[in-house]
């Protein structure tokens, strides 16, 4: 199986100036979209072999909420906080996290990760998933959803 690469991006949180940015919780809404990701990711047969997270709490809260629905346990991982990028992100899948690492992080960084990556300009919203199989040869992007599609799977899931 070639490694996947999964990026989800953090849940709708508090307005800017609310409070400290790393200290910005999730909104209702982006409580929701956490744990439609995590259901849509499990409905879709996704078993992580590793989670990790940005140690901002609205991206925290969102790797535990997804994580639920995927039965793992997220690992803060201070790196993804801000300044995160590709070169970085492949260093994440190999033999220390496996072939199918999912982090939860921030945007710009994510989007120019998927460019960097495969070449693709995506617009990455609140709460939305990437998948990216990284092939001896090339990369693919192999899923992009909004949130709204992913909470349409869970409640699909759930009946």
């Amino acid at each position: 199986m070639a490694q996947q690469l999964w990026l989800l991006r953090h849940g709708d949180a508090e307005p800017h100036g609310t409070r400290d940015d790393h200290d910005r919780k999730l909104s209702e809404r982006g409580v929701e979209q956490a744990r439609a990701a995590g259901k849509a990711l499990a409905a879709l047969g996704f078993e992580p072999t590793a989670v990790l997270t940005s140690p901002k709490v609205r991206a925290r809260d969102t790797a535990a909420e997804a994580c639920g629905a995927l039965l793992f346990k997220a690992v803060e991982f201070p790196p993804l906080a801000g300044g995160f990028d590709a070169a970085a992100a492949l260093d994440l899948c190999g033999p220390e996290h496996g072939d199918r690492v999912l982090i939860v992080g921030h945007e710009p960084d994510f989007s120019q990760i998927v460019y960097d990556l495969t070449g693709a300009r995506i617009d990455m919203k609140k709460g939305g998933l990437v998948g990216i199989r990284l092939g001896s040869l090339r990369r693919e992007l192999i899923v992009l959803m909004r949130p709204h599609e992913l909470i349409e799977i869970a409640r699909q899931s759930d009946q």
